[in-house]
């Protein structure tokens, strides 16, 4: 069973809330477990009787294309990973018992890629084109009871291709629930919160609920809406009745007032509970719980952006949705983890490029402390790449942009609705057109957060969808020269860079000299000068795209403007996909301050100096060399005014951060031995941080993120390998074929090492380490106990690590 670890702390609290009152005769059961699995197409596998005897057995999520090798033939192209696409079906057996005749049933799926087509014993249900988005149907009239079964059927048709510019995966890859109503219930998403006036002394919320269903003359009908806070203490309540259908089909609204309210912010992400109950002649029909934030924000043209009256500057960064070696399929411990990393360097918002994430995503979004930049759509009517979603547009942007409001506008981390991602109608009188339907379509459903869509075209008179007039809040990528003169073309107007820098680098390999700029390729088209054969970027910040800049070079633009209410980065986290500079063989892109298998890259420890008001001192690279060589020594630092470095005991000097720049650096003839660095705060020591040159690789070290994790089918443990050599110093060059094995209570579920150009599979046993380092994820098998796992390598000393599931 797939509890989602992201809202453990809410189910505790329903638990709690319930545990006094008659069960809700409305239920929602997970429904992941024991789907059948088919890759390949069969026109009769929508039929019932059809056997699917020997179809693979798998719990959802599920993304095929992770599962297979990676090849430049595959149609989805380097640019959409290199994995297999095609198509495949899903079937799943279930039943129900006669006391349940009276009920009303639902499937809810979190997300399909893509072209789903849905059958319940053998009856057409409908088609969802769109990847990313949550939808419902309705089952009832369809369904057996007692001792005859129900089949239902999925296809899933990823053929065409290319339909995107990044990773998409393939399958159910989302979660998937059974829901079961009485015949008066609340609607999907049918539950509205807002706090129209936050005040220190009150708060008053209002809501808005909207029921499916009748009722008779006769039966009296009560909803009741509480609200209480991470203690289970009740902060308010507030009772209705419906004498008539009529008043139930026009909507519900409800007011409640809040006292001396916890306010939802980065820093301190209170959550309110909203429970709203639904009963009929005093027995409780149906109920609905959603966690809730109350807070209040605006973009100011002049002076940024405020939360709670407060200003605040966004530390933003792009993520696309992929997990790295688990691929698209949703894991809300995976989505943690890359969010505690994103937290760890000081990030403070999330832009979801370029399409509605998975729910758990903004639930931890909402818990943990992150703004969200709430995306729809890359394309509109056109296209980007062959078959993408431009040939779905017409047919079905309307129902998709309603649908992700509704399910997203009670989210507190959400702040703004974008509507797409570098639109190519901005430049065309299309996009006015477009731009005014689609923020009139966001407007009916919420009226609280500003509408944005991210651009690329600075010049006012070129760009249509900026002329629509229809945008709150401009989003603009790149071209960091140009907000000199923002409020000179754009008078009046507010504005966030939302996609910024483009730089490259693979983590632990460094080219020198280090201090001037490469643009890979320098124009389009063009070869790269100076590309590395092993299809590597230094990691110092010194090479980015020609449309984009390192990461200092627009940080330091970022620092002069007081109206620029944040940054955006591209990107968090490197993904599966758009290998740029390289192209094949590289099959994942570099623009992540943190590689694909979650460890960071050096310029992390740039942001973490600048976002946070944690010290920092990070000295890089390694320090194995030819001997005589120059070698470029960097620092990032903070709470220091000076850092001085010493080789071998010997000074090499003091360096201080001068003329704005953001990290210091020595030219240093190389000799082996011991690199050492102080940071220094009016002569006292911050900081000291030591580096020593490795020995030839002799163990293997490895740490558990984890050590105890939920015996839920789903919990994970990510574990990090380092080869070391005997005195436990990493081998910063060692590539080392690492074999693991996984026993007791859990099972190996990924592997990677975050190397860009590596074809190994990430369902494989064993992993090469990439610059000293790889990864092992380990998941629960849903049974509670010990889980142990060893890794191995030839000649070198194995280690293992012991895990509980609980």
């Amino acid at each position: 069973m797939n509890k989602i670890h992201s809202i453990v702390f809410l189910l505790i609290f329903v638990t709690i809330l319930s545990s006094c009152e008659e069960e809700p005769i409305g239920t929602r059961i997970n429904f992941n477990s024991n789907w059948k699995f088919f890759y390949g197409d069969d026109s009769l596998a929508s039929n019932p009787d059809y056997d699917d005897s020997g179809w693979r057995m798998l719990n959802l999520p599920h993304d095929w294309s992770i599962e297979g090798e990676f090849s430049k033939e595959h149609p989805s192209d380097p640019r959409g990973g290199a994995l297999p696409t095609g198509i495949a079906w899903y079937r799943k057996t279930f039943g129900l018992i006669n006391s349940e005749k009276n009920k009303r049933f639902f499937i809810d799926f979190d997300g399909i890629y893509r072209n789903s087509e849905v059958w319940i014993n053998g009856h057409y249900l409908g088609k969802r084109a769109n990847g990313y988005i949550s939808f419902r149907y309705e089952l009832t009239p369809y369904l057996r009871f007692e001792k005859e079964h129900n089949i239902i059927a999925v296809r899933v048709d990823n053929s065409l291709q290319p339909n995107s510019r990044w990773y998409t995966g393939s399958g159910i890859y989302r979660n998937v629930r059974l829901v079961s109503t009485f015949r008066l219930h609340i609607g999907q998403w049918g539950v509205y919160i807002t706090a129209p006036e936050i005040k220190e002394q009150h708060t008053k919320v209002e809501i808005e609920i909207r029921l499916n269903g009748m009722v008779t003359d006769l039966e009296t009908i009560k909803i009741v809406t509480s609200i209480f806070d991470q203690n289970n203490i009740k902060a308010a309540k507030v009772s209705s009745h419906i004498k008539d259908n009529r008043t139930l089909h026009s909507g519900i609204s409800q007011e409640l007032s809040v006292l001396n309210p916890k306010l939802w912010s980065p820093d301190n992400p209170h959550l309110y509970i909203v429970k709203t109950e639904i009963f009929i002649d005093g027995n409780k029909a149906d109920e609905s719980i959603i966690p809730f934030g109350i807070r209040y924000f605006h973009f100011n043209a002049d002076s940024g952006f405020y939360l709670n009256g407060k200003p605040l500057k966004i530390h933003g960064v792009n993520l696309h949705h992929d997990l790295g070696a688990l691929g698209a399929a949703v894991n809300a411990r995976a989505m943690e983890r890359q969010l505690e990393l994103m937290k760890g360097m000081g990030c403070n918002a999330i832009r979801t490029a370029h399409n509605p994430p998975a729910p758990e995503f903004l639930d931890l979004c909402d818990r943990m402390g992150f703004l969200v930049i709430d995306e729809a759509f890359d394309v509109w009517q056109k296209k980007k790449v062959k078959y993408d979603y431009s040939i779905d547009w017409e047919e079905n942007h309307k129902n998709d942009l309603r649908d992700m409001i509704l399910r997203d506008r009670n989210h507190p981390s959400v702040i703004a609705w974008s509507i797409g991602n570098e639109i190519r109608e901005q430049f065309d009188s299309t996009g006015f057109v477009i731009t005014r339907e689609l923020v009139a379509i966001v407007k009916s459903l919420d009226t609280t957060r500003p509408v944005i869509c991210a651009l690329t075209e600075t010049d006012p008179a070129k760009n249509f969808i900026v002329q629509s007039g229809a945008l709150d809040l401009l989003g603009f990528n790149y071209k960091h020269e140009d907000w000199a003169k923002f409020r000179e073309n754009f008078p009046g107007q507010k504005m966030i860079p939302t996609e910024n820098m483009s730089a490259f680098a693979s983590r632990g390999h460094y080219d020198m000299p280090s201090d001037s700029v490469r643009y890979w390729p320098e124009k389009p088209g063009e070869p790269i000068v100076g590309a590395n054969n092993d299809y590597t970027v230094s990691a110092y910040d010194m090479v980015c795209a020609y449309w984009g800049s390192t990461h200092e070079e627009t940080l330091k633009e970022f620092h002069k403007y007081a109206f620029i209410p944040g940054i955006f980065v591209w990107s968090g986290m490197d993904y599966i996909g758009e290998p740029e500079p390289y192209g094949w063989p590289a099959k994942n892109s570099y623009y992540g301050v943190v590689d694909l298998a979650g460890f960071p890259k050096d310029v992390y420890y740039l942001y973490q100096s600048i976002w946070t008001e944690k010290p920092t001192l990070h000295v890089f690279p390694h320090w194995n060399w030819e001997t005589g060589n120059n070698i470029d020594v960097w620092a990032y630092y903070s709470q220091a005014d000076e850092v001085e470095l010493f080789l071998n005991n010997t000074s090499l000097g003091t360096r201080k951060k001068e003329n704005g720049n953001m990290h210091v650096m020595w030219r240093v003839q190389y000799q082996p031995g011991t690199l050492m660095t102080i940071s220094r705060q009016d002569g006292n020591i911050v900081l000291e941080k030591t580096i020593r040159t490795a020995g030839e690789p002799a163990r293997i070290e490895m740490t558990a993120d984890r050590s105890t994790i939920h015996a839920d089918g789903c919990d994970l443990s990510f574990i990090t390998v380092k080869i070391t050599d005997k005195e436990g110093n990493l081998v910063p060059n060692a590539d080392n074929l690492v074999h693991f094995k996984a026993s007791g209570c859990g099972f190996l579920a990924g592997v990677d090492n975050g190397y860009q150009a590596s074809h190994e599979s990430f369902k494989g046993s064993s992993r090469k380490a990439f610059n000293g380092m790889c990864l092992a994820i380990i998941q629960s098998n849903g049974t509670a106990g010990k889980i142990t796992i060893t890794a191995s390598s030839e000649e070198l000393l194995p280690a293992s690590v012991l895990l509980n599931a609980k």
